[in-house]
């Protein structure tokens, strides 16, 4: 546990690991978490869940990864896909928020995550909860016959008897989806986790299984995580994060996502921090089973993905820069 000066409160910090490809990530996020923030004290725990009805295989990480986390001082926990499973795996991050202990301030993070500073100097207020800004508006979907982005979002607010006009930007005009309380759900943080994955759950739940009228155009697989998290946060008195919380998404975490579009557009800090956390032989090996980690990282593929791109002159939209990686034969995932 970590005491945090700008809040007064320690907290946990928590990733989603799992058979595959997250597992490797998660493997890695503990990795650069070691490196870059030594003195922070916070424990990390790696939200695993287990095997059920919701599962059509064992979801679990291999002996060699969770013993990789363990060595990094990670404690893997254990938790139970009630509600998600195959069928929405990114409710791994509503329902694992169980594992945590219940009362104490949280970080959650995306497992592909890279920690490229100090952590411990992010001042988090964990009464004002908030999450990630580094979105695109991808939700809802502007649709021929939709009724509107007000008349989606105050849908959503009325459901779970929430103020929508409080939830505006004010500063964006009518009909802008900036407008609108719209997270990336790669962070987001709050004070106690089983209250926050409570109602997280519960909403998103609803949300899928009776969504409003206003809603019945809209697809929200992959989104429902990012269309409830924004009433949860708005819910526990929080919203959009301030200037001192930009070092995540900033110079002190990277939410990089897919690796190639990590060499194609972020930082020579980022890479050195990538590069130098992998070195080591007790991570390498571990790394080095997963395939898309083996050929980008360690047998070089994705310096040439780096040496296509101008990083001050990338293309626009995200889609672009996809599809020129792919062109060249260097995508993988």
């Amino acid at each position: 546990m970590a005491r945090n000066a700008g809040a007064g409160k320690d907290f946990n910090i928590m990733v989603v690991g799992q058979a595959g490809r997250v597992g490797y990530e998660a493997l890695l996020f503990a990795a650069s978490l070691a490196r870059s923030a030594p003195g922070l004290a916070a424990r990390l725990y790696v939200a695993e869940p287990q095997p059920g009805a919701r599962w059509s295989g064992d979801p679990r990480m291999s002996d060699e990864v969770r013993g990789a986390l363990e060595s990094l001082g990670a404690r893997v926990v254990p938790f139970e896909s009630a509600v998600f499973g195959d069928s929405y795996p990114h409710g791994n991050k509503i329902e694992g928020l169980a594992a945590l202990p219940a009362g104490e301030p949280f970080v959650f993070f995306d497992s592909d995550t890279l920690v490229t500073g100090d952590l411990a100097a992010v001042p988090f207020d964990f009464d004002c909860p908030a999450a990630s800004m580094r979105r695109e508006g991808t939700w809802p979907e502007e649709e021929l016959y939709w009724p509107g982005y007000t008349a989606i979002w105050r849908s959503l607010y009325d459901r779970f008897g929430l103020d929508f006009e409080s939830s505006l930007d004010p500063g964006q005009p009518d009909e802008y989806w900036q407008r609108y309380l719209y997270f990336n759900a790669g962070w987001f943080f709050g004070a106690d986790p089983a209250a926050f994955g409570a109602r997280y759950t519960d909403w998103a739940r609803e949300i899928r299984d009776d969504p409003p009228p206003e809603l019945v155009i809209q697809p929200l697989d992959p989104w429902l995580d990012q269309v409830v998290l924004p009433l949860v946060i708005h819910s526990f008195g929080g919203g959009r994060p301030g200037p001192e919380l930009d070092g995540l998404d900033g110079d002190v975490t990277c939410h990089w996502r897919v690796l190639p579009l990590l060499y194609a557009r972020e930082s020579d800090r980022v890479v050195e921090v990538l590069e130098e956390v992998t070195a080591p032989n007790r991570i390498k090996k571990v790394l080095k089973g997963h395939e898309p980690f083996k050929r980008m990282i360690f047998q070089g593929r994705g310096r040439k993905v780096r040496a296509l791109f101008d990083r001050n002159d990338l293309p626009r939209p995200e889609r672009k820069l996809r599809n020129r990686i792919k062109k060249e034969g260097f995508w993988m995932r």
